[in-house]
């Protein structure tokens, strides 16, 4: 029987690279992190290339939650500005504090993505 070719064939080596244990769990986590195998990370890494991630799961649920609260307080001010008369009881200080509340859900959402999109260096 002949091995069928799946591409071009290596000459397999192998490197020893002697690391700490905290070092060892950290490139474990990063290959993870990049869902490829720690061999595969390594040689990414050491050949220059970059290093992609997949996206937090838990990071795009959060994500999507603000995108749903950023929606349902346009929808208020949106409201309030066409004069609906659901929204006639709002006073400037209600408008306002819709405002600030926009603007405190913008930065969560530039702080979420700053932790999923940044390199770990950079934050």
């Amino acid at each position: 029987m002949t091995k069928k070719s799946l591409g071009p064939t290596r000459d397999r080596k192998h490197l020893r690279v002697p690391v700490l244990p905290d070092e060892e769990a950290e490139i474990k986590r990063l290959a993870k992190a990049a869902n490829k195998s720690v061999a595969d990370y390594l040689r990414c890494v050491g050949l220059g290339y970059e290093v992609r991630g997949i996206l937090d799961n838990r990071r795009v649920e959060d994500l999507l939650r603000i995108n749903g609260d950023l929606g349902r307080l346009g929808g208020l001010l949106k409201l309030w500005l066409t004069n609906d008369e659901r929204t006639m009881a709002f006073g400037e200080s209600t408008i306002r504090a819709l405002l600030f509340k926009l603007e405190a859900t913008q930065d969560e959402i530039h702080a979420v993505v700053r932790t999923v999109v940044m390199p770990r260096a950079e934050r």
